[in-house]
């Protein structure tokens, strides 16, 4: 079921160059897309139109059938798409994290009953319910996004979108969140569009979207968009290291099983031979 369509969509900032240019593409319900490309692409243009942030200069985005943009349906869109931003200290707005996570759902008039229960799960779900009584400011980056996460999880959207929530985070910080977020999408079923420069996070993606100067310029699996190593380099994107190595070796003849997208594909291959 195709859960996001966004047809012919331009972004103008102020008539300046087109943000987007006729994009293209759809998002199965459950479905985890990464959608990359180099700083200026139209990423984080796009993450904002994903929920109403910013509307579209031309073309539409549908989501579960209801058009993004219109005023009249934007409350019933933000309902659906939840957006978590790359500096977590940014959407921090209370002094203890079970008030930080329950925000939403007050703002929405969830009764008090009821917010309780979405605090417990959406802690729950991303592994921070012994830190309900927590200050946000005295934990670590990784948590912190992911009590971000939680409070976007509190309103029980049915798709979550990243703008590079990992990009201020260490790489430990990055792997915490990273496995929350495919947990969330293979256990709960939420639809997650990833937007990133990190190439090791595309690799558990269903999908990738790679843009180049506002246009989408291919689609297609992970292991289809590393294929495209010199295509890659030419817009300013590099493969992960493993990648790389793995189709290093097999130009020099090395048989290399299965395939290799992440270090511990590469050690198992390598421990194969």
């Amino acid at each position: 079921m195709e859960q996001i369509i966004a047809k012919d969509l331009y972004f103008t900032y102020d008539k300046q160059t087109p943000a987007l240019k006729g994009v293209n593409f759809t998002v199965q319900k459950g479905e985890y897309v990464a959608i990359i490309g180099h700083n200026g692409s139209g990423k984080s243009t796009l993450a904002r139109l994903l929920n109403g942030l910013l509307t579209p200069t031309l073309g539409t985005i549908t989501v579960d059938g209801i058009v993004v943009g219109d005023k009249k349906t934007l409350f019933e869109v933000r309902k659906r798409v939840g957006v978590v931003f790359q500096n977590p200290d940014n959407q921090m707005v209370a002094s203890i994290v079970e008030d930080e996570v329950a925000f939403g759902p007050e703002n929405l008039g969830v009764p008090r009953k009821e917010i309780k229960e979405r605090i417990d799960f959406a802690l729950s779900a991303v592994g921070m319910q012994d830190f309900k009584r927590a200050t946000p400011s005295r934990l670590s980056g990784g948590q912190k996004q992911r009590i971000a996460i939680a409070g976007v999880l509190a309103l029980k959207p049915d798709v979550l979108v990243l703008d590079e929530a990992t990009a201020m985070l260490d790489p430990q910080g990055r792997k915490e969140v990273l496995s929350t977020v495919q947990k969330l999408n293979k256990e709960q079923g939420v639809t997650v569009v990833a937007i990133t420069h990190y190439m090791e996070e595309v690799t558990k993606a269903d999908r990738v979207i790679v843009l180049s100067d506002g246009e989408m310029v291919f689609t297609g699996t992970p292991k289809e968009i590393f294929l495209k190593q010199k295509e890659l380099k030419n817009l300013g994107l590099e493969v992960p290291l493993a990648v790389y190595i793995a189709q290093k070796l097999k130009e020099q003849g090395v048989e290399i099983d299965g395939d290799v997208l992440t270090q511990s594909d590469l050690a198992e291959a390598l421990c194969k031979l």
